[in-house]
């Protein structure tokens, strides 16, 4: 067993406080969020059940961790309402809304212009006299 194994290896949770498996090695019965969400799941409230754990150079403590909920506990995603799509809907008409010429630019609006490409960028539109 490699080092790096035998660190993310804890079934039973006494060095990390909840059970610990290595990347890929989560057993049978437990999933992330996502992977619920691809089975049309959701946690329901349920705490974190497991963790996997990998190392990593990016993280500042050296692992990057993915929390598991059991997937037996887990319970369906809720419908969408016609009111929770027309709150999206208004949402995402916002996000897209120029603040200064009040444009719908067809996507969202990059939040670290704060508007519009075109209003951004008004000087460099300008044909040179």
């Amino acid at each position: 067993m490699s080092p790096a194994f035998g660190k993310c290896y804890d079934p039973t949770g006494a060095m990390h406080g909840i059970p610990t498996f290595p990347w890929k090695f989560a057993p049978d019965g437990y999933a992330t969020r996502r992977q619920l969400r691809a089975r049309g799941l959701r946690p329901g409230g349920q705490e974190v059940a497991a963790q996997i754990m990998r190392r990593s150079r990016r993280r500042k403590a050296g692992v990057a961790v993915a929390y598991l909920y059991r997937i037996d506990r887990a319970k369906p995603v809720r419908p969408m309402t016609p009111g929770r799509a027309a709150a999206l809907a208004k949402a995402m008409l916002a996000r897209r809304t120029c603040p200064q010429c009040l444009q719908d630019a067809g996507y969202c609006i990059p939040t670290s212009l704060g508007m519009c490409p075109s209003c951004a960028y008004l000087e460099e539109q300008r044909p040179a006299a």
